[in-house]
């Protein structure tokens, strides 16, 4: 690949003008030309340097962006709730992996051109792409630490800048891009970048797996029926689904093939239930706290999910409620306390009436009652997340007045947090908890009551959860990412 210099001994490679489309298509090849450029020139010129070529100068590369400029008003569909910006002006994003956002992409441009009738411009940004971002996906490639090469790393390649990696976007801060233009799109390439090496590392999966519809869990006991559920599917020619994808990017097409687990777990395990164009189910052990539960969301809110909800355990706040009754969650008590700094705990988390129709559907399909008679066993209210574990163990006059006054029905440590990651990043969410214990009625979760709740109530609880999700996957995409989650001046890009 032919080189120039640019600046003191900067080496970058050649320069490309930007360019206009009309085309989404054609403007997303284009990004992914760009891109595969950047990173085989920062891949090449790294390989060399480890095997002991040192650099004459800095080794740089910038990220692809999109850029548009409207000059009109122009009133748009008033029923979307993205695809248009909300005023004149110029507006640009850069972009990393478009192989794997290509969908994503296509689609947002493609909207953004016909509601404002200009093209898209795709080139080169001033943003530097740093090597460890760019050597991610060659397999064998690692960037050393500081220190192990015989100079410093940092004067000859770009390493990640977490002043590049906020999130000023989403949390509304008033993000300007450095030349003025304002956000295209909710996340920077870095900031995308950074989540991607996160998610690989916290679920060890593969980005690329993750699917559209993602369902989160505390308790390890659902993995064993979603891969039940899952083999059932790939056995069936009809289900659409393509493939089961578990720890460590163990991918079976065949229903009865293994599914070895490595002997070090990760973290978060996350399994995937495969379906073309990503609209399968993926499914996340984010573990027990608000901490797990933002870090999960955090990241993968990068990949634009449809939806996410939470299908976890919960305590039992009203004593006419029973171990295994279900509760789905209206609203939420929020003392979690782990958001306070980017979505202060006076903004309002709504419920979504698509994911709470989806949800109460799937509780009747699958429990057999309706109407009336499903209030036998599901309850809708407040659910309280805490940071405390052993909130039960302190004086209890003050959280017990709390939680009845919020008129809360049940507890935990992640719904509220996950609700309110889900509004702060626009995906729509939703919460079904089940009652595995009643700690101010005398109900404690003991062993031999928690093995016969786990062992009746599991299969049913994980079933209607994906049982929401599929009928959301039948639901267009303008309906399920309400205008509920957007702001005055939003991106253009969901």
């Amino acid at each position: 690949m032919s080189v120039e210099k640019t600046g003191a001994d900067t080496l970058t490679p050649p320069a490309v003008a930007t360019e206009e489309f009309t085309d989404a298509a054609a403007a997303c090849d284009r990004l992914c030309d760009l891109y595969a450029e950047a990173t085989e020139f920062l891949c090449k010129h790294f390989t060399e340097t480890i095997n002991g070529k040192r650099p004459k100068g800095r080794i740089r590369a910038f990220y692809p962006e999109i850029r548009i400029t409207t000059t009109s008003y122009a009133k748009t569909d008033s029923r979307l709730s993205f695809g248009y910006v909300h005023q004149p002006g110029t507006y640009a994003t850069t972009v990393t992996r478009p192989d794997l956002f290509h969908y994503y992409l296509k689609q947002q441009i493609a909207l953004v051109m016909e509601n404002h009738g200009v093209p898209v411009m795709i080139g080169l940004s001033q943003t530097p792409m740093p090597v460890h971002f760019a050597v991610a996906n060659q397999a064998g490639i690692t960037v050393p630490q500081e220190g192990a090469m015989d100079f410093p790393f940092r004067d000859v390649f770009d390493v990640p800048d977490l002043s590049n990696t906020n999130d000023d976007i989403v949390n509304g801060f008033g993000f300007e891009n450095p030349d003025g233009s304002g956000p295209l799109a909710p996340f920077t390439a870095q900031r995308v970048d950074y989540s991607l090496a996160r998610l690989a590392h916290y679920t060890a999966t593969k980005p690329e797996h993750f699917q559209n519809h993602i369902l989160f869990t505390n308790y390890q006991f659902y993995f064993e029926e979603f891969e039940a559920y899952a083999r059932a599917q790939l056995s069936d020619p009809n289900s659409g689904y393509t493939s089961f994808v578990g720890t460590g990017n163990v991918k079976i097409t065949d229903a009865d093939a293994p599914m070895p687990l490595p002997a070090k777990q990760p973290q978060m395990p996350t399994f995937h239930l495969k379906r073309k164009g990503r609209a399968g189910i993926t499914l996340v052990n984010i573990g027990v706290g608000p901490s797990n539960a933002k870090t999960a969301t955090d990241h993968i809110a990068v990949l634009r999910p449809h939806a996410w909800i939470m299908v976890g355990h919960c305590a039992g706040l009203r004593n006419s409620q029973s171990l295994g009754d279900f509760v789905l969650a209206h609203a939420y008590l929020r003392e979690d306390h782990v958001l306070d700094d980017d979505l202060p705990v006076s903004v309002p988390i709504p419920a979504l009436a698509e994911i709470q129709i989806a949800l109460e559907r799937a509780v009747a399909s699958v429990t057999k009652l309706d109407g009336y008679e499903l209030k036998r066993l599901m309850r809708t209210g407040t659910v309280a997340s805490l940071d405390n574990r052993n909130w039960e163990l302190r004086d209890q006059a003050g959280p017990v007045q709390r939680l009845s006054q919020s008129r809360a029905v049940a507890l935990d440590m992640e719904s509220a947090t996950i609700a309110a990651n889900g509004f702060r990043f626009r995906v729509p969410y939703g919460t079904l908890l089940c009652v595995s214990d009643k700690p101010l009625h005398g109900e404690l979760k003991l062993p031999g009551m928690a093995s016969d709740f786990y062992t009746t109530q599991v299969a049913r609880h994980l079933h209607i959860g994906i049982r929401a999700m599929e009928s959301l996957r039948e639901m267009p995409l303008e309906r399920i990412h309400s205008r509920k989650l957007r702001s005055f001046d939003e991106t253009a890009f969901l």
